[in-house]
């Protein structure tokens, strides 16, 4: 199954942009859903009801994810509840949190992307920040798991009985144990679908100054998740032959930005409609653009590690991001991961095997490129014979 994200900075129009793909792909025989998480359910009023042939629209529910969730975290840890004199708190009673939202978007792009008959899952994402934070999620709770309630501590619990007699007070139950070991395996399942080749990133801008500092900082941040961008919808386009000064000034703008983007990735432009998008006949114009309907990605390519050591007695580490500045850059090595940071990101990757048997000893910007040397350490590097 294809699965297709769109996201973009605020106010760029992401959610018609997302709408008229499901609805373009639908038109030409694919079975699509078209899955959003915004407040209001602006999808529904786009896509009308019933919505066209081969389409469905579907909302994430944040809210009520978020009590059925908290309850049945409840009733599994009832018995220790008890034995520290806490009260469960009931459904109705229950106001989702911050970051609920994240959560249950990451649940229901799981369960979409195993949805029975569908050919194209199309996700309207949040802006562009916070997708970038709402991917990185599975694979960074999953180490934050690893690290707080290891595995091999769950060989302990035959002792528990034991010192519970000693101590004379219970033990922790083995229900968080058997929680933490829920979650890693939802979280696996997210970060599956996320990382997939089936999976890709379609952005979504208003081409201007503010759109390419924005998309910048975005890729950046994608990049290093290793989560690529496929294409960017030049969105709101104003028309090339207008006679008025001010509206040509802003066309010639759009030209400028959709070009220097063009030159990095696809461009799919969508004309400005005079209007805000409003219903089903708005989205129908919109949707008659042939390059909206994605086609299948190309498979990932991993990080590359460059073998250099009989010309320079190096490894190389070339990691790509497009857009960075070498004042963006930054990365310390811990053990066997590397802290890398790109603007306002950072991510915790473990090193491939064989780096692990070297020492960093530079790093150079180039291209978009961060290639990263890394020096066989005599101590731990096979001997040649």
């Amino acid at each position: 199954m294809h699965t297709l994200l769109i996201t973009g900075p605020g106010g760029a129009g992401r959610t018609t942009v997302a709408a008229s793909t499901a609805l373009a792909a639908a038109r030409r025989g694919r079975r699509v859903l078209l899955l959003s998480g915004d407040i209001g359910d602006p999808l529904t009023a786009l896509v009308g009801e019933p919505a066209a042939p081969g389409l469905r629209v579907a909302r994430v529910d944040s809210g009520e994810e978020f009590r059925e969730e908290l309850v049945a975290l409840q009733q599994r840890g009832s018995a220790l509840l008890g034995m520290v004199g806490a009260r469960p708190l009931g459904a109705e009673e229950i106001t989702e949190l911050p970051g609920a939202e994240q959560f249950a978007l990451l649940r229901a792009l799981r369960r979409a992307a195993a949805a029975p008959d569908t050919d194209l899952v199309v996700v309207d994402m949040p802006p562009l920040h916070q997708t970038v934070a709402t991917l990185a999620l599975p694979a960074q709770l999953r180490r934050y798991l690893a690290r707080l309630l290891p595995a091999e501590r769950q060989a302990a619990r035959a002792l528990r009985p034991v010192l519970a007699q000693l101590a004379g007070v219970p033990m922790p139950a083995q229900w968080l144990y058997e929680t933490a070991a829920r979650w890693d395996e939802e979280l696996a399942t997210v970060q599956a679908v996320v990382e997939a080749d089936t999976t890709e990133l379609r952005l979504v801008a208003e081409p201007g100054p503010a759109a390419a500092d924005a998309l910048r900082l975005g890729r950046l941040g994608l990049a290093l998740q290793q989560l690529p961008v496929s294409a960017v919808v030049a969105n709101r386009m104003a028309p090339q032959d207008s006679a008025d000064p001010w509206l040509a000034g802003l066309a010639a703008q759009q030209e400028k930005y959709a070009a220097e983007w063009a030159a990095e990735l696809p461009v799919v432009p969508l004309a400005h409609l005079g209007r805000d998008p409003r219903g089903p006949q708005d989205l129908e114009r919109l949707a008659t653009a042939d390059a909206l309907v994605p086609e299948p990605p190309a498979p990932r390519r991993a990080w590359a590690v460059e073998d250099r050591r009989d010309a320079d007695g190096v490894l190389v580490w070339v990691v790509p991001l497009p857009g960075a500045h070498k004042s963006d850059l930054d990365l310390v090595r811990r053990g066997d991961e590397l802290l890398l940071t790109a603007g306002p990101h950072r991510r915790i990757v473990p090193l491939p095997g064989a780096l692990r048997r070297c020492t960093v000893s530079g790093a150079a910007l180039a291209d978009g490129e961060l290639r990263i040397r890394f020096t066989p350490d005599p101590g731990l590097w096979p001997r040649a014979r």
